[in-house]
């Protein structure tokens, strides 16, 4: 078995929409209550179909060779993840709090955006490479700085890849829930 990273198509979004659902479920449910992660899946989390657009959304497969008997190759979906040149923090198409203009590398940071990997594929460096990818993207696009809207639970995956706690935020959820979130922020070395 092999991960590839590959540049997230229109075509993906059904299996992108599983994926996300199936890494908030299982990997969240430590730090986040049942009613938060239900509300969070209605109305933050999701596809955001401006990164696709944008070709700032990567997707991570596994491909698995086929049998002896001829089968063809197999690939499963098991991580995505992306970055924006747009201001918006954090949340899917369905998310009320989305702001799409456009970033200036040399004055703003590029945001890291709706990582997920499937509870099975946790804790095997998926998560790292499509990080890695789109650090290399938003560098290569003049940004010297990223921040993103870190989960509680991915707060500790972040700081090990260089990334500090800038501020406390809640999302609303409605119905007096809120999703505590924490604003991260990066810079690379020699910018400025």
């Amino acid at each position: 078995m092999k991960v590839t990273i590959r540049l997230a198509e229109d075509r993906d979004v059904p299996k992108l929409s599983r994926l996300i659902a199936a890494s908030v479920r299982g990997l969240q449910a430590g730090d986040y209550s049942a009613g938060q992660l239900d509300r969070a899946l209605e109305s933050v989390y999701g596809v955001d179909t401006r990164l696709i657009a944008d070709g700032t959304y990567f997707v991570a497969e596994v491909r698995t060779a086929g049998g002896e008997t001829g089968e063809p190759e197999a690939r499963t979906m098991v991580g995505c993840g992306g970055w924006s040149r747009r201001k918006t923090l954090f949340g899917g198409d369905q998310y009320a709090g989305r702001e799409d203009s456009l970033l200036n590398p040399a004055t703003d940071a590029a945001k890291i955006r709706a990582f997920f990997v499937h509870p099975q594929w946790a804790r095997r460096s998926i998560g790292g490479m499509i990080l890695e990818a789109c650090e290399s993207a938003a560098l290569a696009q003049g940004f010297r700085r990223l921040e993103m809207g870190a989960t509680l639970t991915g707060i500790p995956f972040y700081r090990s890849k260089g990334y500090v706690e800038l501020e406390r935020m809640e999302a609303p959820l409605g119905d007096g829930l809120t999703l505590p979130i924490v604003k991260m922020g990066k810079e690379f070395a020699g910018a400025g």
